[in-house]
């Protein structure tokens, strides 16, 4: 069979079927960009980031490519070359103002090295010539340690892997050995497992609390279920920090619920509960925050339940109890896996909250990223602790998913 032109009909299906796709991918082009730009770069830069090591050998690039001739592991120091070299690249470092950068880099793995770099870079404008070793050591006796030397050599790579040890509380020794920190630096293990339990804990009373809520609204009448689902819904028109710093007014030692109890004779005004910059207070306002979260899927799996499935359980001489835990509730599984995961994703990443009301026992390890970012300019330790919550979060996912299996979840 031909078309009218004269074209076999299966060939011009074909045509037709290609044109077809490539209008299609050219509709879904916006939004593969849009997707690209605003999170698979994003994240691949701070993927990226979490290993880069590039300052060293940029900032330093003679002394680099020197150092590698020498033997870490020797009982010498590196020879006139390297220090020759490193004379040199402090001073292009001084003048583009750029050591102080390398310096900050080195300092993450050996504290001191910044006020060494200072020190140094103000007096190598006197170092006009050879002898250059014997005129470095006259101006810091830290350059005499061979562990500093190590520490440039091992540095001096393009990647890296003592971000990724760090944020697990490891480190490097001066023999290039991989040991733990010392005892008070070890933090992030105890914020991730703080994180995780934390984040388990909220999602586990967020369900018992909007269970009931979602099951409340999916049977009352639509006129009564539409008045109270825009109490649930009322959150959302109002800012997170102003739900957050209520939490505070209302929780605080002079705050209105210990007023409250005071007034009442429950406590005595010296007996203050202390409410708020802690757990609890962190418990409280992030379930309040995500309630919400937990509830409207629920709800839009419950409103698809037939009530015909309760009255026909009751007919065949169930209990009400019985007919809802044996009938009704294993048909709003995949509304709890949905709302579940979704409200434990999202309170694991948390931070503005945590940071307000949580104090030093309440803060999850997001709020750590944070404070890398935006206060210590530690971006590689920041993204290599964001490695691992992302990776976290894939992996608990995929067990949720050989678990319950992510086609059981429905969000309506």
């Amino acid at each position: 069979m031909r078309t009218a032109d004269g074209v076999p009909l299966k060939i011009s299906l074909q045509r037709a079927l290609v044109r077809s796709r490539i209008r299609a991918l050219l509709l879904v082009v916006p939004l593969l960009a849009f997707i690209a730009i605003a999170f698979v770069l994003p994240i691949g830069d701070m993927l990226f980031r979490s290993v880069d090591n590039r300052i060293v050998e940029s900032i330093l690039p003679r002394t680099a490519v020197a150092i590698q001739d020498w033997n870490p592991n020797g009982t010498e120091l590196p020879d006139e070359a390297v220090f020759e070299a490193l004379t040199l690249d402090i001073k292009a470092g001084v003048k583009a103002r750029t050591l102080g950068r390398v310096a900050r880099r080195l300092n993450y793995e050996k504290p001191g090295m910044t006020s060494l770099f200072r020190k140094t870079g103000r007096r190598t404008k006197r170092v006009a010539g050879p002898p250059y070793k014997e005129r470095i050591l006259k101006i810091d006796n830290r350059w005499s340690d061979l562990n500093t030397w190590r520490l440039i050599r091992r540095e001096a790579g393009a990647l890296t892997s003592g971000y990724f040890l760090a944020s697990v509380d490891l480190k490097t020794n001066d023999r290039g050995e991989v040991v733990w920190q010392s005892e008070e630096r070890r933090i992030y293990l105890t914020l991730f497992y703080r994180t995780l339990w934390m984040s388990a804990l909220i999602t586990v009373l967020c369900l018992l609390l909007g269970y009931p809520v979602a099951y409340l609204l999916a049977t009352l009448p639509l006129r009564t279920s539409n008045l109270l689902m825009i109490l649930v819904l009322l959150p959302f028109w109002t800012s997170l920090l102003v739900r957050t710093t209520s939490w505070i007014a209302l929780l605080q030692t002079e705050g209105v619920l210990n007023d409250v109890l005071v007034f009442t004779g429950l406590i005595s005004d010296d007996g203050r509960l202390q409410l708020i910059h802690n757990q609890f207070g962190t418990f409280v306002a992030m379930v309040h925050i995500l309630l919400p979260f937990m509830i409207l899927p629920l709800y839009s799996v419950m409103k698809t339940i037939p009530p015909s499935l309760m009255r026909a359980a009751r007919s065949l001489g169930a209990t009400p109890f019985t007919a809802f835990v044996r009938v009704y509730m294993p048909n709003t599984v995949s509304g709890v896996g949905a709302g579940s995961i979704m409200v434990f994703i999202l309170s694991i990443g948390y931070y503005i909250t945590p940071a307000l009301v949580g104090g030093r026992t309440g803060t999850f390890i997001s709020n750590f990223i944070a404070v890398h970012v935006s206060e210590t300019l530690n971006w590689g330790l920041a993204a290599a602790l964001g490695s691992l919550l992302l990776a976290l979060v894939l992996a608990l996912y995929l067990l949720y998913d050989r678990l319950v299996g992510i086609d059981n979840m429905k969000l309506g």
